[in-house]
């Protein structure tokens, strides 16, 4: 596949089950001149099942990007083709690439995408919690400190949060996170699209009992999905009847419609704001 113009190509590949692959990362897998990849054993596995047998493969990983970034930069220069792979999933999401990337960008070679599958979104896909808006925390850090301050500078976070997590952290860093958010929903999904895919809906303060279970058994790497910082009420302003009486005097609005003003406006409820009307308005006895 070597050309004139050089292309990057940052290939997803399944998480688990071998079958999750596109029918045209296959081809830009056969058709390239290198895969760097993560690890050239469990990429050999998945060329193997697929029938890609004259790929030459190089290691990229988190010890070795630096030196091997310039190594494929240049080989890229010279009209090689490259793919990225990563272990499972999408490149470059909490795994080694983005170096790679923002070299051949800086160096004006073209970046091109296959998109493919994500543990982040296969999680999300069968979550109960909101999944309209989330923030992806990439994996929960593995010293202790940095873990307690990780989880209580997001207590306060309203959106869906995901995790990735290993199995032989995975109980300590529940029992922080309850510690730092208070009792929340949470989702815990492991060996997704395997055999054995499971994903645990309980709360924190419920979670290790969940994980004894006979069905809990952890292995691998693990997906949490936590439900985000609920809403505090909005505290009651002070003379609500005259805010009310004095927004439909200036703004020639209706009563009704002047606590719906203010009702946006605070945020308290509108009956809330009718119940305080009432009870601002009854004789004192």
């Amino acid at each position: 596949m070597t050309s004139e113009k050089p292309v990057l190509f940052v290939v997803g590949t399944p998480i688990g089950n071998l079958e999750d692959i596109s029918l045209r990362a296959i081809r830009i897998l056969k058709e390239v001149d290198l895969i760097a990849c993560e690890d050239t054993r469990k990429t050999r596995v998945l060329l193997k099942r697929h029938g890609i047998a004259s790929a030459r493969l190089v290691s990229y990983h988190k010890f070795n990007e630096a030196k091997r970034t310039e190594e494929l930069i240049e080989l890229l220069r010279r009209g090689k083709s490259v793919a990225l792979v990563c272990n499972a999933g999408t490149p470059c999401i909490s795994d080694p690439g983005a170096r790679l990337v923002r070299g051949a960008v800086e160096g004006g070679i073209r970046v091109e995408v296959i998109p493919g599958a994500s543990a982040i979104t296969a999680a999300l896909s069968v979550s109960c919690l909101p999944k309209d808006e989330f923030l992806f925390c990439g994996f929960v850090p593995s010293r202790v400190a940095a873990r307690k301050k990780k989880f209580l500078s997001m207590k306060d976070e309203p959106r869906t949060m995901v995790f990735f997590e290993t199995a032989n952290r995975l109980l300590k860093s529940l029992a922080d996170m309850f510690a730092a958010f208070g009792e929340r929903k949470i989702e815990i999904a492991r060996e997704l699209t395997k055999i054995h895919e499971e994903v645990i809906r309980t709360c924190l303060s419920g979670a290790a009992g969940a994980l004894a279970s006979p069905t809990g058994g952890v292995k691998g790497e693990i997906v949490l999905i936590v439900e985000g910082a609920r809403k505090k009420s909005a505290p009651l302003p002070d003379d609500v009847g005259k805010r009310v009486r004095v927004l439909a005097e200036q703004l020639g609005i209706s009563t009704s419609e002047a606590v719906r003003l203010l009702a946006s406006v605070t945020g308290v409820k509108r009956q809330k704001l009718y119940r305080e009307i009432a009870e601002e308005k009854e004789p004192e006895a």
